[in-house]
């Protein structure tokens, strides 16, 4: 069983800056070091949709087309935590920002792919 808490959101104008933080807390160390781990967000009468993803073991990551080059995610293994620094914001960023994680599977990005999820953290970029 794996738990999950986000932190970090907020308003912020356009072009602007956040950083969101992501904990969870693993029964082990041996799950621990292999998990991945995504951030995904959901707009209001959207689909939930993948945004970036990285995997424990050797900090693969993957980035939707939307946010390549502007959001960054991160980890500190050693506290099994994640990170999404977001950059250059677009009022179209503004969506509640879920993290999640799951042992360790194909196509990192899709929703319904992980099994644990966090109660989610909203982001509200003005223009």
């Amino acid at each position: 069983q794996v738990q999950v808490v986000e932190s970090g959101g907020g308003s912020v104008q356009a072009g602007g800056s956040l950083k969101l933080s992501c904990v969870a807390s693993v029964a082990s160390d041996d799950i621990g070091k292999s998990i991945v781990m995504g951030w995904f967000r959901q707009a209001p009468g959207k689909e939930r949709e993948g945004v970036a993803s990285i995997y424990f073991l050797n900090g693969g990551t993957d980035y939707a087309d939307s946010v390549r080059g502007r959001f960054t995610i991160s980890q500190d293994r050693a506290k099994y935590t994640v990170y999404l620094e977001m950059r250059s914001l677009k009022p179209e960023d503004t969506a509640v920002y879920y993290c999640a994680a799951s042992p360790p599977m194909a196509d990192r990005l899709n929703p319904s792919r992980y099994r644990f999820w966090g109660q989610g953290t909203q982001v509200t970029v003005s223009s």
